[in-house]
């Protein structure tokens, strides 16, 4: 299904759903991607994601994992800046803080998804302290680069 192409018809597209629970956001990225119900079974089927809502008819859903929510929309070429090629989001990685990243590692597995950086332990310099968390980085069906990561706790500095 190729979404409308008016850009007012596409913001008033009926759907379902309802805003996030606890509000929108502050920053959330709007992926393009090049087909939306390949992309909604890596974020929800995968990643564990769900729809708050969408608009079927503009092919976009905005979707949220605890804190996290990201907006996806089947590319229709209104705002790019330059030419999409895949791998898409060059530059950029996002991390998505969840509580416990086995059964998302037991999902991927599941579907051999490939991992592009396998689950490593890794700690970070955040003011007088140090911040832990186990990651692992994984690419979405475009290519962008997703970061799951569980945190591990602070400590000082060794």
């Amino acid at each position: 299904m190729e979404p409308l192409s008016d850009p007012a018809a596409r913001a008033r597209a009926s759907g379902s759903g309802q805003p996030p629970a606890d509000g929108f956001s502050a920053l959330t990225p709007e992926l393009s991607v090049r087909d939306l119900d390949e992309s909604l079974r890596f974020w929800c089927g995968l990643l564990g994601f769900a729809v708050a809502y969408d608009r079927t008819a503009a092919r976009f859903g905005y979707l949220t994992r605890g804190g996290a929510q990201i907006m996806l929309c089947q590319h229709n070429g209104r705002w790019d800046t330059g030419s999409l090629e895949r791998p898409y989001g060059r530059g950029v990685n996002f991390q998505i803080m969840v509580d416990r990243l086995a059964p998302i590692l037991t999902a991927l597995d599941a579907a051999r998804w490939p991992l592009f950086e396998a689950p490593s332990e890794a700690w970070y310099r955040i003011g007088p302290m140090e911040g832990g968390q186990r990651e692992c980085l994984v690419q979405d069906p475009d290519g962008y680069l997703v970061r799951l990561a569980e945190s591990l706790g602070q400590r000082q500095p060794e």
